[in-house]
This record gives C-alpha cells, sequence and structure tokens, in this order.
C-alpha cells in the first residue's frame, strides 16, 4: 500500500516562501505521476500542480504559475512544491496525490494534508 506523507507546511507572511515535500513509501512511485492539490476552508479541493514519472513535463493551475514549482527526486522518492511569493489566498490545507496511469492523470493515492497559512 503506497502511503504518502507531506511536510512542510507553516506559517508565513505574504511575499514569502515556502517548501512543501511529499515522501513516498514504495519505490513504485518513482514510475507515478505525482500532482499537489489544496482546500480552503469551505472550498472544494483543487489541484495546484502535476509531473509525470520522469520529472519533464509539469502542469500548473493558473492561479499559481510563475509562483509555484513542482520537481521530483526518484532517488530519494520524494516530490517538492516550491512556493514563492505567497498570497493570503494560498492560505489552504496542501496534500500530494500519486497516480499510476499515464495522463489524463487519476489520483489513486493520497497524503494527509500539509496547512499553510499565509498572513497578511
Amino acid at each position: 500500500q503506497v502511503q504518502l506523507v507531506e511536510s512542510g507546511g507553516g506559517l508565513v507572511q505574504a511575499g514569502g516562501s515556502l517548501r512543501l515535500s511529499c515522501a513516498a513509501s514504495e519505490r513504485v512511485v518513482t514510475t507515478y505521476a505525482m500532482g499537489w492539490f489544496r482546500q480552503a476552508p469551505g472550498k472544494e479541493r483543487e489541484f495546484v500542480a502535476a509531473i509525470n514519472w520522469l520529472g519533464s513535463l509539469t502542469y500548473y493551475a493558473d492561479s499559481v504559475k510563475g509562483r509555484f514549482a513542482i520537481s521530483r527526486d526518484n532517488a530519494l522518492i520524494t516530490v517538492y512544491l516550491q512556493m514563492n511569493s505567497l498570497k493570503p489566498e494560498d492560505t489552504a490545507v496542501y496534500y500530494c496525490a500519486a497516480a499510476p496511469g499515464s495522463y489524463p492523470y487519476i489520483y489513486d493515492y493520497w497524503g494527509q494534508g500539509t496547512q499553510v497559512t499565509v498572513s497578511s
């Protein structure tokens, strides 16, 4: 059973940066696409970014393009989300997810989430 554990969330001022990490329990995840999603209070979960298994293709929500960057280190079975120029509207619980198939990705495995709070 694949397990995903996020870390790196916290409280940051607007304009600041955070880097989230998502560590996977199984090496098979190195063959999966990975994604980051977020859910703000009272809102539905939304897509943030995705990366293919090789790390050669990335996808971003319009709201984070140019500010966030997704990457992966398959040797460490870890995916990262570098978040720069953070805004209060980025406040949410951030989840990583793993998709075994090819694009369009269907995410079968989810982490427990990490809270990101951006103060104004």
